[in-house]
């Protein structure tokens, strides 16, 4: 299960140093750390011990992580906490941000109705382009039947037109 944490910087050329914390609180609990990246990744002893992953970016605007195995205990809120130092020769300002996820864990995932609806969708398109192409194909078909049959009936005109005298069919020599 993925926990998305995005933090964005605004102008990318300015340096920062970057401090992730991660923390997590059961239902009725406190906050208890189980992840920081501050330069290296680490992660405390705790119940997700050898199940987080760090799956952030090397410019640091994604810091998420990822909790391995997921059981139903993992329900909880987990705060994404960062802390950011920009670094201008005049001053070092100071950016925190924090986000909040919300994670129930179910034993059988429902059915999602997005997909459901996708799914319809994607076989009405399937029946609709099938009949579409077969409409055309017999379209096409039908239409070069026509053009050959007229192209036979011009052939056949063209070789049954009788000549007009056959008696006197050479031309008059007038001396």
């Amino acid at each position: 299960m993925k926990l998305l944490c995005i933090s964005c910087m605004k102008r990318e050329e300015v340096t920062a140093s970057t401090v992730v914390e991660w923390f997590y609180r059961p239902e009725g609990g406190k906050d208890e750390p189980i992840y920081e990246y501050r330069k290296t990744n680490h992660e405390f002893p705790s119940r997700f011990s050898g199940r987080l992953q760090w799956n952030g970016s090397k410019d640091m605007q994604d810091v998420s992580i990822t909790v391995l195995n997921v059981t139903l205990n993992d329900s909880g809120i987990y705060t994404c906490n960062i802390t950011r130092e920009f670094e201008f020769e005049i001053h070092r300002p100071l950016f925190t941000s924090s986000r909040l996820i919300h994670l129930t864990v179910v034993e059988e995932a429902g059915e999602d109705f997005t997909s459901v609806i996708s799914e319809i969708m994607m076989y009405i398109l399937l029946v609709f382009l099938t009949l579409w192409l077969l409409i055309e194909m017999v379209y096409c078909y039908r239409k070069v039947s026509k053009a050959e049959e007229a192209a036979q009936e011009n052939a056949t005109d063209y070789l049954a037109i009788p000549s007009e005298n056959k008696e006197n069919c050479a031309v008059p020599v007038e001396e």
